[in-house]
C-alpha cells in the first residue's frame, strides 16, 4: 500500500505528531515511528536519512521544535520526499523557530512544510503523494476529499435550518 517513516526529535513530539500516525493508518499505509534527534543522535540521523529509500520508505514526515534541524538535515540526506512538521515546544519562540527552521531550507534541499502543530495536514500529505502512483490511495484519497465536502454541505444545512 504505501509505507511512511515517521520521525520526532523526542518523545515530547510524540503527542502532536500522533495525528499524522493516525491518518497514515486510517489509510492502511505501513508507518514506522521512531525517535531521531538532530543534535543528540547525529549517527543515527545520518543512518536513517541515507538509507530510508533503501528500507522501503516512500515519503518522511519529519517533526521538530526549537532548532527544528531534523526535517532540513533528513532531507539533505534522502532523496525522498520530506515533509516537516514545525511543533511548539516548551523551548520554542511560539514556534516560529520551528517554522522558520523547517520552512527557510536553500535552494536544493526542499522540505514540504506544513502549520505549527499541523501532523495531520502532514499525513493528509504523505498520502497523497503515495496516491499520485497508487491507484487504490488515490480513490481512498478521493473518498475522503468527498467526506470533507459532505461535512460542511450537512454543516450548512444545519446552520441554515436553525435560522
Amino acid at each position: 500500500m504505501g509505507k511512511v517513516a515517521v520521525v520526532m526529535g523526542s518523545t515530547s513530539d510524540l503527542p502532536v505528531m500522533q495525528e499524522a500516525i493516525d491518518v497514515l493508518r486510517e489509510f492502511d499505509i505501513i508507518v514506522d515511528v521512531d525517535i531521531v534527534s538532530a543534535h543528540r543522535t547525529p549517527e543515527k540521523l545520518f543512518d536513517f536519512g541515507k538509507n530510508a529509500h533503501k528500507n522501503g520508505y516512500q515519503v518522511i514526515i519529519a517533526g521538530a521544535g526549537g532548532a527544528a534541524h531534523l526535517p532540513g538535515m533528513v532531507a539533505s540526506l534522502s532523496p525522498l520526499p520530506v515533509i516537516g512538521v514545525p511543533i511548539k515546544s516548551s523551548n520554542s519562540i511560539d514556534g516560529w523557530d520551528s517554522i522558520l527552521s523547517i520552512l527557510q531550507m536553500p535552494a536544493g534541499v526542499p522540505v514540504a512544510t506544513v502549520a505549527l502543530n499541523g501532523a495531520k495536514n502532514a499525513g493528509i500529505l504523505a498520502v497523497q503523494i503515495i496516491g499520485s502512483s497508487n491507484v487504490e490511495i488515490l480513490n481512498k484519497i478521493l473518498l475522503y476529499k468527498e467526506s470533507l465536502k459532505d461535512k460542511v454541505i450537512k454543516g450548512a444545512k444545519s446552520v441554515n435550518s436553525k435560522q
